[in-house]
């Protein structure tokens, strides 16, 4: 029997209702050849798929045992499909003695799949057989049974490893704000006027942005012809309303609206990233140059 020889093997066996049958008498001969099953008895097919897809996959790092899976459902699709939604796990449907042969050797199948309503009990049981005793990379029919040439051998020894990792590892980045994934994908691109910023267009009309600037960087004195919304996404600035004489110091979820026409200058003790949408067309106006607003914060208690 396939397997290596200082793990033993088990299975894990379980069934819905069209396939609970052929199931039972497939573990029946599990015993017979004294390998020990789990077997989780019946459940709807994305259920037992589930269950046994986890453990399967829990187990996939054992040193002393080898644990395969062994469902079966009406077509022994979805028990496969829902097998297959774990890392470490490659389920199959196998109709056939041939088509067990081949997902052990290309795909170093763990689970295999059965039809409960389209094969007989002999036809599966040496098809089960197959499955037992056929290793990965061994000559099977898709090999038209010689054993695979050095090319394939090898990009079936480095895809193995590859699968492996599938599953295991997050995503790079995780977006999980709706402003952060209207963004997502667009390139900043630096605000030439103002040193230190950066800017990524949402929309272009009327226009809404993600903005970097990092700390230490000022806004001197500007205004726009359109009024403008803004909640900080990271990070810490001051904002200075100098038409009203206000002062706003925001964190990250804080929001500030700024009237058309309102001359503002900003600080930024942080680096700092933020939202902001304007009521028409972006624009910008500046009532004050870096020198003279580095000198108004000089100034400042």
């Amino acid at each position: 029997m396939s397997q290596n020889s200082h793990r033993r093997l088990k299975i894990v066996a379980g069934a819905d209702p069209f396939g609970s049958a052929l199931k039972d008498a497939l573990v029946s001969h599990l015993q017979s050849l004294a390998i020990e099953v789990d077997d989780l008895g019946t459940d709807n097919y994305y259920s037992v798929g589930e269950k046994v897809g986890r453990i399967v996959s829990s187990a996939t790092n054992s040193p002393d045992t080898e644990t395969r899976g062994l469902v079966a459902c009406g077509t022994g699709v979805g028990v496969a499909i829902f097998a297959n939604k774990f890392p470490g796990v490659y389920a199959a449907t196998c109709l056939t003695p041939a088509d067990a042969a081949n997902a052990r050797s290309i795909s170093n199948c763990n689970v295999i799949a059965f039809s409960g309503m389209s094969t007989s009990l002999d036809s599966a049981i040496e098809t089960l057989d197959t499955f037992l005793n056929s290793p990965f990379l061994s000559p099977c029919p898709a090999s038209k049974s010689e054993p695979w040439p050095e090319n394939i051998q090898t990009f079936l020894d480095t895809s193995l490893n590859e699968m492996s990792k599938i599953g295991t590892t997050p995503p790079i980045s995780v977006i999980s704000c709706s402003i952060c994934n209207l963004a997502a994908g667009r390139e900043f691109s630096p605000i030439e006027i103002m040193p230190g910023g950066s800017m990524k267009i949402v929309r272009e009309t009327p226009t809404s942005a993600i903005v970097r600037f990092t700390a230490g960087s000022i806004e001197p004195g500007h205004h726009h012809t359109h009024g403008h919304d803004l909640v900080v996404m990271k990070g810490r600035k001051i904002v200075w309303n100098l038409t009203k004489s206000e002062r706003h110091e925001l964190g990250v979820g804080d929001y500030l609206f700024t009237p058309a026409g309102d001359v503002h200058r900003v600080k930024y003790l942080e680096d700092t990233e933020f939202f902001i949408r304007w009521d028409g067309n972006w624009d910008i106006e500046f009532d004050e140059d870096l020198a003279a607003a580095t000198s108004q914060l000089e100034k400042e208690p």
